[in-house]
């Protein structure tokens, strides 16, 4: 049975691709494509994927957040993240939020199809890349400081920073998110206060900062 993909990234020419490249291989399907990580989690509900191949940096919801929902709602689907990113904040957050592979995109096609067949095996799959990145960060003791502020907000809290941060006024987040104006601006309150943040461009930088958004995408 072949292993049945959805690509999660919001460049069109990536997703064309690797779409054709895995139309090559007989034992892997490519059954949707999302341009944002909202759309791979709307996929994944619907479709059942095996794999979700997730770039890291997305507008709307990153990789990150997705992950974590997909992981969460979707447990027999693996995440593989397919980043321009080597930074250890990408490759630490990918990992948290449950993804079983990080490659970079300028890794060989062949080393993908690797890491498709390994994480379909149960296995994960780390580039050679940053591997030395992994060890460093994924591996430490618990209790490390670093990416603590982040870890304070909840899944909804993350969303709404990331599309504030995007520019997104209070009224375009609350249709997005199918909630009232005043629940997004209570979050964004108590968001706020969490992180001792007093205006939208401190936001910004801390959504940055964190991973959260890139604002290059």
């Amino acid at each position: 049975m072949a292993i049945k993909i959805i690509l999660a990234d919001d460049h069109k020419i990536t997703r064309e691709g690797l779409l054709n490249m895995l139309e090559d291989e007989p034992d892997m399907k490519v059954i949707g494509e999302a341009e944002n990580g909202r759309r791979a989690l709307e996929l994944c509900v619907t479709n059942s994927p095996d794999i979700v191949i997730m770039d890291v940096t997305m507008p709307d919801m990153n990789g990150i957040s997705a992950t974590r929902r997909i992981t969460s709602e979707c447990p027999k689907t693996k995440v593989i993240a397919l980043s321009m990113h080597s930074d250890k904040r990408f490759v630490r957050g990918m990992f948290e939020a449950g993804a079983s592979g990080y490659l970079l995109k300028d890794c060989a096609f062949e080393e993908l199809v690797r890491a498709i067949r390994a994480v379909s095996n149960g296995q994960f799959y780390v580039s050679p890349a940053i591997s030395g990145v992994v060890v460093e960060e994924i591996l430490k003791q618990p209790g490390a400081k670093r990416g603590l502020r982040a870890s304070v907000l909840t899944d909804r809290e993350r969303e709404i920073v990331q599309l504030l941060a995007e520019g997104k006024s209070t009224k375009e987040i609350a249709y997005r998110l199918h909630l009232s104006v005043k629940t997004v601006e209570t979050h964004r309150r108590r968001t706020m206060e969490k992180l001792e943040l007093r205006s939208i461009a401190e936001l910004t930088k801390f959504a940055i900062k964190e991973g959260l958004t890139s604002l290059e995408s």
